[in-house]
């Protein structure tokens, strides 16, 4: 099923004073799909205005669009980010070695191809370039960053500054991850030398209806990841919201509107899409700007200031 899900228009309210990564941030953004040259199409948002920006890659959830992040992407890129997801298959089988693949070889890419894609002098920072993802992408991203980590890692590729694990899932249950799995069930085993993040969320391991198992099933979820983390490590969960909660509020086509049966939801996607988007700028100024103290405030302040209730919130220094 191809994803030709449209991209939505950049938001227009909720504009934010200076700091506030919950909201919009200061700079004008464009989103626009690149397809010709890349090796997989690409959704790239990006600031506007002239300067060099750090570059986050984002990758999607299983069987989802990029477009379907649009709202998430323009967000983070308001806060000085470039923003890259691709399009990683339109199907995928249990085996996700081709998705990892896939990704680095866009990550390749960037440092040949990215800067044509971009607005005039808007330059990408490529050493501070950070890779996330959602789902079964978080997964991915994690096991790229370790495979970047080892003595495997291509000399010409550019090393990642730092890891976001998106409600994060490697397979089904822990007897059966989806190859090749990343988790080890040893706890602090990941040895990437980058700082971390993952957000969970309070409802992923719940199941919508008895028909469907949890989409981020206990035992092989964000709970899992992040304790295989090393410290800089930051953990995040979401009380009351679902697994596809960060997506945009619409979802076209029959593969958006399935994101609404599959998972249980919380009532509504602005509260969640805004507490990721915020958190990942939040995390990406302190570990990638030096600039922590965003991050301090949400470590310190969170029940003030995001616009959700957290079910917890622990930092690995």
């Amino acid at each position: 099923m191809p994803c030709s899900c449209r991209p939505r228009p950049p938001p227009t309210t909720n504009v934010a004073a200076a700091g506030d990564v919950f909201q919009i941030g200061r700079f004008s953004t464009l989103l626009r799909s690149v397809e010709d040259g890349p090796p997989k199409p690409l959704l790239i948002a990006s600031p506007t205005e002239e300067g060099e920006y750090p570059v986050l890659l984002l990758l999607h959830g299983y069987l989802l669009c990029n477009s379907f992040y649009s709202q998430l992407l323009q967000h983070v890129a308001s806060h000085g980010f470039i923003l890259v997801a691709p399009q990683l298959y339109s199907v995928a089988g249990p085996d996700s070695t081709e998705e990892i693949s896939s990704t680095a070889a866009v990550a390749d890419w960037l440092t040949r191809g990215l800067s044509a894609a971009l607005p005039p002098r808007v330059n990408p920072n490529l050493a501070k370039l950070a890779i996330s993802g959602h789902s079964r992408g978080g997964k991915i991203a994690f096991a790229l960053a370790l495979k970047r980590a080892s003595a495997s890692a291509a000399a010409t590729a550019p090393p990642f500054s730092a890891l976001i694990g998106i409600d994060p899932v490697d397979g089904m249950d822990k007897g059966n991850q989806t190859p090749p799995p990343v988790l080890t069930y040893e706890p602090r085993s990941f040895d990437l030398n980058i700082p971390v993040m993952v957000i969970g969320s309070g409802l992923g391991e719940v199941k919508k209806n008895p028909l469907f198992p949890p989409c981020a099933p206990r035992g092989v979820n964000h709970e899992d990841f992040f304790r295989e983390c090393q410290p800089p490590a930051c953990y995040m969960v979401a009380k009351d919201f679902g697994h596809l909660d960060m997506l945009d509020d619409e979802t076209r086509g029959i593969r958006g509107k399935a994101t609404y049966c599959l998972c249980r939801n919380g009532l509504s996607r602005e509260p969640m899409r805004r507490f990721v988007a915020g958190a990942v700028v939040a995390f990406l100024k302190a570990f990638v700007g030096g600039d922590d103290s965003d991050l301090v405030a949400l470590r310190d302040g969170h029940s003030q200031i995001a616009p959700l209730q957290l079910q917890r919130i622990e930092f690995l220094i």
